[in-house]
């Protein structure tokens, strides 16, 4: 692949490395606060994860505006940034919900996430080293979500800490996934300052 191909597939699929960077951050402290307060009452935790899921969902929305143009799957962001800010607002509309919505809306959030990420990494797979911190992202989300979809009976207090341990490990994943597309798109720019 041409260093032009290659300049126009990873912004537009990743976005700018910091957003990821972000939203691997915001990931990481959700974990943590919900693992630090595990006896935080239900509406606390729909708030937070409202809250949580509205800023990852924005962030995937600002990575699909890129410098890249072209026929870049754009919406495999659009899609992970819309079911994130649907799930956030649908949270903070409506924190009252059951904790059996609550559930139902955390699964279908993280099997969508997951899916797209790995979806993204498929297609980063000849462009960066290290998608496999992207696939592993995605298949956590997606057995997450499934965990939760087929286990409602869970408690709240194991659903806090479940929620906590997959946000910090997908936080992780995220900024490891950024540091790649960073290095990436470093040397890249190294290759066509010499270039020209």
């Amino acid at each position: 692949m041409s260093n032009t191909q290659s300049q126009t597939v990873l912004p537009a699929v990743t976005g700018h490395w910091w957003a990821l960077a972000l939203r691997g951050v915001i990931a990481i402290l959700f974990g943590l606060a919900a693992f630090l307060r595990p006896g935080i009452a239900l509406e606390a935790l729909i708030l937070l994860f409202g809250a949580y899921a509205l800023v990852d969902g924005a962030f995937a929305i600002v990575g699909t505006f890129g410098r890249a143009r072209g026929d870049t799957p754009r919406w495999l962001l659009l899609v992970e940034g819309g079911a994130g800010v649907l799930a956030g607002l649908i949270a903070l509309i409506f924190p009252g919900i059951t904790a059996v919505a609550l559930l139902y809306l955390v699964a279908a959030w993280a099997i969508v996430t997951g899916i797209s990420e790995i979806a993204m990494a498929v297609r980063l797979r000849e462009e960066i080293q290290g998608e496999w911190a992207l696939i592993i992202g995605g298949a956590v989300s997606v057995i997450f979500g499934l965990i939760l979809a087929v286990l409602p009976w869970v408690g709240i207090l194991s659903l806090v800490w479940m929620v906590g341990l997959y946000a910090v490990m997908f936080g992780i994943l995220m900024v490891i996934t950024a540091l790649q597309v960073r290095g990436k798109q470093g040397s890249e720019n190294n290759r066509s300052s010499r270039v020209n």
